[in-house]
């Protein structure tokens, strides 16, 4: 035989005798190193779940709360403007809100409520509820007494615990009623109306008539005791007031805030200050970028633990395998054919987490949405993503394990056997 002839043959016979490893023997292979050790796969995938649930639930609960934080802007923040003098020098303040701003205001389109608020100077009286002084001081405190137009309260959002609001025939009265603040009220010692309560800042009596429970804004009016401004003027002295607080519907508080000097001051309204909430997109946009970053770091370490997860499960496995990789290489298995399978089975292990893990994701938002009366919110392609995110960690974690695997020779697994 001619040496050409006997190379011919010598190559035909290795092809003949080299095992094939189709994809459909490294499903069944890799299928069976899964499953053959079912408690193991658990918790390699414990790792994947545990990340992508964490990750799919804080991006989802970050969407959600973000939507929440600017729905409450929205209903809040934008619809508030700020009337205010502008001041002329450290002292003094110009006069220019006239007394029946609430009523000027109400005309215009886009105002919901409207009210003036001022803080009185009482010259150092304090409050008491009891009628004779006591010596010792123990029953007096010094309470900030606040005039206001009966339209601010709904302008600021209150909330009665008890009682009701004075009306504009108090106002107009000039009646000695007054509106406590929940901690006012408890310094006070009040807790009910029913009998018609007093109180005296200094010597002047004034008629409790209801306490609040809240306040949406102004949360300064919590601690203190709010009259009419009529009876403001009276007792106390006011002048003027000192500011204005609107409500105004949503989308109207910039126009509101152009056409509120105008309405009040029509002959220089450039001497006053319309304090106006910036554009609620960009704010919308500010706080949901602040929020999901975050929670991503969050979501971003939590897959880290389990992509370090898979990875060492995935070593020890190549460790604890090594004489079947061995026998493997003996029988003639290529380096590519045992690399092939335990990335196969890394990524299937991540694949597995993925799903299970943006499973458990999406019911922890909805869980908690529900829990809050939210309304839950997720980007529909994030659990599609998030599925495949944790078949690409398991095919990284896996990638060095497998690359071990592929180079322990035959012998040397043999022996170690």
């Amino acid at each position: 035989m001619k040496p050409a002839d006997a190379k011919s043959g010598e190559s035909a016979a290795r092809k003949i005798n080299r095992p094939s490893f189709s994809f459909r023997d490294l499903a069944i292979e890799s299928t069976a190193g899964l499953l053959g050790r079912p408690g193991r796969l658990a918790l390699t995938a414990l790792g994947t779940v545990l990340g992508i649930a964490a990750l799919v639930a804080t991006v989802g609960i970050a969407e959600t709360a973000g939507n929440q934080i600017v729905t409450r802007f929205d209903e809040l923040a934008a619809t508030r403007v700020t009337i205010r003098p502008e001041r002329t020098d450290s002292r003094t303040q110009t006069s220019t809100i006239p007394w029946n701003a609430e009523p000027r205001l109400s005309r215009l389109n886009g105002v919901v409520s409207a009210g003036t608020k001022s803080d009185v100077d009482v010259a150092g009286a304090l409050a008491r509820s009891v009628p004779v002084i006591d010596p010792t001081g123990t029953t007096e405190f010094a309470i900030p007494v606040v005039a206001a137009s009966p339209g601010l309260f709904g302008a600021i959002r209150t909330e009665m615990r008890t009682g009701r609001i004075f009306d504009e025939g108090h106002n107009e009265r000039r009646s000695n009623v007054a509106v406590l603040g929940p901690a006012a009220a408890q310094r006070l010692g009040i807790n009910r109306v029913d009998h018609q309560p007093a109180i005296f800042v200094g010597e002047q009596s004034l008629i409790i008539v209801g306490i609040l429970d809240d306040v949406a804004r102004e949360a300064d009016l919590l601690s203190s005791i709010i009259i009419p401004e009529g009876a403001a003027r009276d007792l106390f002295g006011l002048q003027a007031p000192a500011e204005v607080h609107i409500e105004t519907e949503v989308g109207a508080a910039r126009l509101i805030g152009g056409q509120a000097p105008t309405a009040l001051d029509p002959n220089d309204p450039s001497r006053l200050i319309a304090s106006v909430p910036p554009e609620p997109q960009r704010v919308r946009g500010d706080v949901q970028d602040d929020v999901d970053s975050l929670f991503l770091v969050l979501g971003g370490v939590s897959l880290l633990v389990g992509a370090l997860g898979i990875a060492n499960v995935t070593l020890v496995s190549v460790l604890e395998r090594t004489p079947e990789i061995g026998l493997r290489r003996a029988l003639g298995a290529a380096r590519r054919h045992i690399a092939a399978q335990f990335l196969v089975e890394s990524t299937v292990t991540g694949l597995l987490g993925g799903l299970i893990g943006s499973s458990i994701g999406i019911m922890i938002i909805v869980g908690i949405a529900a829990s809050n009366e939210w309304t839950p919110v997720l980007a529909s392609w994030l659990p599609f993503a998030a599925t495949g995110l944790g078949a690409v960690i398991g095919l990284l974690a896996g990638t060095y394990p497998s690359w071990r695997a592929s180079r322990i020779e035959p012998i040397t697994a043999l022996r170690g056997a």
